[in-house]
């Protein structure tokens, strides 16, 4: 299989206080192309710095991340934002929607960063709700959705921009367990039949028994990988 992603002796020191925090101490780990990966841990370990670092919204104090054999560690914010926006998606338990934009204004608006013109962006901004089986609420506001919906639009834009790797810190924190089982189920979908890279932060022990491994960190090191 194909390594996607390679963490390799990561570290990620804070300044907090006058003091360094150690978040990551390190952490070393494989991610293979179209797998689903959960990282579990006790809170405080480092899974959510981990999760950053993968996505390039936090740099390691030292060691590497390589992303398809680019040190990512060593772009420059331009080349950073490029892969943010083309390589990665980002499901968060928060949903983080834009207020006053309408589903399909949120879900379009990674691709105004890839300078896509309005008609396209809409049109595949629609085309992505309906597959998360929300084109009947396309011109609702984020508060005039259940927070089912809101994830669902969340990932809806997640995929704006076709990324191979989804990451989702987590996503269904903020759900009851029957929606909560109706997202996983979709990202699911997503990684087995679309072929996406899915890594996964969860506390939640059912929803990491899904994953192919689990990755079990702890002190910001990863202790075990788990096959299922």
């Amino acid at each position: 299989m194909k390594v996607i992603i390679e963490l390799d002796d990561v570290w990620k020191t804070y300044h907090l206080g006058g003091k360094e925090v150690a978040a990551l101490q390190g952490a070393s780990l494989k991610i293979f192309q179209g797998e689903f990966i959960a990282i579990v841990g006790p809170s405080g370990s480092g899974k959510s710095t981990m999760l950053n670092s993968i996505g390039a919204l936090d740099l390691p104090s030292k060691g590497r991340i390589l992303l398809d054999n680019n040190n990512i560690a060593h772009l420059s914010e331009s080349n950073l934002a490029q892969i943010r926006g083309k390589k990665i998606g980002f499901v968060f338990q928060s949903f983080n929607l834009i207020a006053s934009l309408n589903a399909v204004d949120n879900v379009a608006l990674p691709m105004v960063f890839q300078e896509l013109p309005k008609e396209q962006r809409i049109e595949r901004a629609k085309m992505l709700l309906e597959k998360v089986k929300l084109s009947h609420r396309i011109h609702n506001l984020p508060n005039q959705l259940s927070g089912g919906e809101r994830q669902r639009v969340a990932i809806a834009r997640a995929l704006a921009n076709d990324p191979e790797v989804i990451l989702a810190d987590e996503p269904t924190g903020n759900l009851d367990s029957k929606t909560g089982a109706e997202i996983l189920e979709l990202l699911q979908y997503l990684q087995k039949k679309e072929g996406k890279t899915l890594i996964m932060v969860t506390h939640d022990p059912s929803i990491a028994k899904k994953a192919d491994r689990i990755a079990h960190i702890k002190d910001g090191k990863v202790l075990k990988i788990e096959k299922r």
